[in-house]
């Protein structure tokens, strides 16, 4: 007689294979991840930390983030075992650790524009259709490093990865104009100054004298964006917005061309505020916080 074989228990791993095989044919989208509560409060301190200037007080803390002084306190010994709080000695005030420190430091090295940027520019060329280019200070000036080509306009030929352009006859130029200090751009400008006075007739948007360049330098900022009509290519306009780093200081931007009357180039309209708030996505990335 043969002994009948006890049933084997399920294997875990092919059962919760098979529930998440089910799972995604009947549900095709999931609402939303799960995440620990946990973290996500014990984060509000440390972003309440990160926004003083000085250690702070325990009781001073929990009133500002909305948490009792005891809850405050557990996260708070546990933040200190890894580093990433510190608590002074004789006042017993509380501030961003070494480990902090070393956190930021190497969020700021693995930043990389161009892979950030990428998206943001693909989703531009493709909702509003016109090219879209990424643009950095290169070691002779405005310099194109990446381009997305838009369906609504031909593809503009003139303007390839490694172009070089000016800084009073482009968008990216003036960009750069406007924000860098004096030091990086003091040369070029005064050679473009002299070039400009000497074009006749004049047939486009390019400043002329100190005068209009110190003016169309304070609107770029005042803006968030600059504009260049006809300066660059005759009958094409464009709009750049700048990416800014953690410190402030503008490493790149994002510009979009297309032909006059068919790119919509108002500085308060739909594409140029879409450019201003990616742009300040990427900045954000890059640990930039615009000025309260």
């Amino acid at each position: 007689m043969k002994k009948s074989r006890r049933p084997r228990p399920p294997d875990p791993a092919k059962a919760s294979a098979r529930g998440a095989k089910s799972s995604k044919n009947t549900t095709p989208e999931r609402p939303g991840r799960r995440g620990i509560q946990s973290i996500e409060i014990g984060f509000r301190i440390l972003d309440y930390l990160r926004t003083e200037l000085r250690p702070v007080p325990l009781k001073m803390i929990a009133a500002n983030t909305g948490m009792s002084a005891a809850n405050v306190h557990y996260y708070l010994v546990s933040f200190q075992a890894v580093g990433i709080v510190r608590q002074e000695t004789d006042t017993g005030c509380y501030a961003l650790g070494p480990y902090a420190l070393k956190l930021g430091m190497a969020a700021i090295e693995q930043f990389d524009v161009f892979a950030v940027a990428r998206p943001a520019m693909t989703e531009l060329a493709t909702t509003i259709g016109h090219t879209v280019f990424l643009g950095v200070w290169g070691n002779r000036g405005p310099t194109i490093i990446y381009r997305v080509e838009g369906g609504a306009s031909r593809p503009i030929i003139e303007l390839r990865v490694g172009s070089v352009l000016g800084l009073l006859r482009s968008a990216l130029g003036r960009n750069f104009l406007a924000h860098l200090p004096r030091s990086l751009t003091g040369e070029m400008l005064d050679q473009e100054l002299k070039e400009e006075r000497s074009r006749k007739p004049r047939m486009d948007d390019a400043p002329t004298t100190k005068i209009e360049v110190e003016q169309m330098m304070a609107a770029i900022r005042r803006d968030g964006i600059s504009r260049c009509r006809d300066a660059l290519l005759p009958n094409f306009t464009s709009l750049s917005a700048p990416i800014f780093d953690q410190a402030g200081l503008m490493i790149a931007a994002i510009t979009m061309m297309g032909p006059i009357g068919i790119l919509d180039d108002d500085l308060k309209g739909p594409t140029a505020t879409a450019l201003i708030l990616h742009a300040r996505a990427i900045s954000a990335t890059a640990g930039w916080q615009p000025e309260a």
